[in-house]
C-alpha cells in the first residue's frame, strides 16, 4: 500500500486554536502527509482567533470552554453533519490525539464502521489534578484514559521511557513510538544573540537560567520557584530568563519578582530567547516527550529536568545534563548551582546535548509514524475485524 491512498481521519480537541508542542506536531505531521500525496481531514473546535494557521482542512465540532481554563475547548458532540462528512471523506483510518469526548465517540464510530484507529498520547492527563489539589481523581481519569485506548488497534507514545508507562498502566496491547522532531535550521548554537540578552539587561558573563512553556502550574512552577529561591538563599548569582505566556503569569510573576518575563514567543524569536540563556530548567511530570528540553539541546544549552517521562530518553546523565527526582528541590538546586559555577561542565553538557538533538528530524519521525498508519491498515485488511480488547488483569 502507498502512502499516496492514505485517507486519514484526525480527531483533536485543540488543532490550532492553542499553540502548544502537541498541535504544532498535529500540523507538522499533516503538512508532511499532504506533501506525501496523502488525504487528510481534521475535525476540531474552530477559533474566531486561532493562535496560527491551520495546517489542512479543519471541519469544526461542537465545543464549549473548559471551567477555570477559558482557553481551551470541550468537544461535546459528534454532530450529524460531521459524521456525513466523515462518511463523505471515506477515511481508512482514524487518529484519536486528545481523549475527550470527541476522542470516545470517535473509535466508537470506526469501531462501528470496521476501520482501524490509532490513537496518540500528547501529556499525561491523569498527573493533571495534583496541581489543582484533586490527587483523588488521578486512578479515575487513568481509567477512562485505559478504556479510550484499549478500544484502539494500537496507541503512538512520543519516547520510550512514556511508552513504558503506558504498558505499566496497561493502557493496550500494542504501544509503538511516533517521537518529535525539532527544526535545525531555527535551534541552534548560532542563534544566541548578544543583542537580546542586552536588551532584557543581562550580562554576557551572567549565567541565565530559562523556563520555556506554557505559564500553567502542571508545568511545575511551583518546583521552579522554590528551587530558585534556595539558589537565591545559597547567594548563587543568576539571572532567570522566563519564556512563554499563560493563565498563572500573574503567580509565576508574583513569586519571582526577580525574573525577566520574555512573553510569548515563537520561530526565529523563540530560538533566539532559548540559545540566549544558559541552561534550561524544566521540573514539569507531565510531558510524554519534551520538546522544549530538545530545542534547547539543539541550541547547545546544559539542561536540568525532572527525571520523569520524555526527558529520560533524550537525556543521558550526566553527561548531557541533569536528570533530578520530580519535587527534589534541594537536588535541583545542587545541580543548578554546579552549572552556574563551571562553565566549562556547562559547555560540555551543552555540546554533548547538541550532538544528540541531530537524531531528531521532522521528516523522518513523522515518515515512521506514516509507516505505521499503513501496516495497521494493511492487518485489518486482512483479518477484516476489530482487535479484541484484552481482559482487565
Amino acid at each position: 500500500m502507498d502512502i499516496r491512498h492514505l485517507r486519514l481521519a484526525l480527531f483533536t480537541g485543540n488543532y490550532n486554536y492553542v499553540r502548544d508542542g502537541a498541535n504544532q506536531a498535529l500540523n507538522r505531521l499533516v503538512g508532511y502527509l499532504m506533501k506525501q500525496g496523502a488525504s487528510v481531514r481534521i475535525y476540531s473546535p474552530h477559533s474566531e482567533t486561532p493562535a496560527f494557521p491551520a495546517i489542512g482542512e479543519v471541519i469544526s465540532v461542537p465545543a464549549v470552554p473548559f471551567p477555570g481554563r477559558s482557553e481551551y475547548c470541550i468537544p461535546i458532540a459528534l454532530p450529524s453533519r460531521v459524521r456525513r462528512d466523515i462518511k463523505k471523506f471515506d477515511p481508512n483510518i482514524f487518529h484519536i490525539a486528545s481523549p475527550e469526548y470527541l476522542g470516545h465517540r470517535a473509535v466508537s464510530l470506526a469501531r462501528k464502521s470496521n476501520l482501524p484507529v490509532v490513537a496518540s498520547v500528547h501529556t499525561r492527563f491523569e498527573t493533571y489534578p495534583r496541581y489543582y489539589g484533586m490527587p483523588f481523581l488521578e486512578p479515575v481519569i487513568e481509567a477512562i484514559l485505559r478504556r479510550l485506548y484499549r478500544r484502539c488497534d494500537a496507541i503512538f507514545a512520543p519516547s520510550e521511557s512514556m511508552a513504558q508507562l503506558l504498558r505499566e498502566q496497561r493502557m493496550s496491547y500494542d504501544v509503538r513510538i511516533w517521537s518529535r522532531g525539532v527544526d535545525r535550521n531555527l535551534f541552534k548554537p548560532e542563534a544566541r544573540d548578544p543583542h537580546l540578552r542586552h536588551k532584557f539587561g543581562i550580562k554576557e558573563d551572567e549565567v541565565v537560567i530559562g523556563f520555556v512553556g506554557r505559564l500553567v502550574m502542571e508545568k511545575g512552577l511551583d518546583v521552579f520557584s522554590d528551587t530558585i529561591d534556595e539558589l537565591v538563599r545559597r547567594k548563587i548569582p543568576h539571572k532567570v530568563l522566563v519564556i512563554g505566556e499563560g493563565p498563572a503569569r500573574g503567580w509565576f510573576s508574583r513569586r519571582l519578582p526577580q525574573a525577566i518575563f520574555a512573553g510569548f514567543q515563537t520561530g526565529e524569536s523563540l530560538a533566539r530567547a532559548v540559545a540566549s540563556t544558559d541552561i534550561l530548567f524544566n521540573p514539569s511530570v507531565t510531558e510524554t516527550f519534551g520538546n522544549v528540553t530538545l530545542e534547547a539541546m539543539a541550541t547547545g544549552r546544559a539542561v536540568v529536568a525532572a527525571q520523569a517521562t520524555g526527558s529520560e530518553s533524550l537525556i543521558d546523565d550526566p553527561s548531557m545534563g541533569r536528570l533530578i527526582r520530580p519535587g527534589a528541590i534541594k537536588d535541583f538546586a545542587d545541580a543548578l548551582q554546579s552549572y552556574c559555577e563551571n562553565k566549562e561542565l556547562r559547555k560540555e553538557a551543552g555540546y554533548n546535548g547538541y550532538k544528540r538533538s541531530e537524531c531528531y528530524g521532522w521528516d523522518n519521525v513523522n515518515q515512521i509514524l506514516a509507516d505505521n498508519y499503513l501496516s495497521i491498515i494493511q492487518a485489518r485488511q486482512q483479518s477484516g475485524q476489530a482487535p479484541r480488547l484484552k481482559p482487565r488483569s
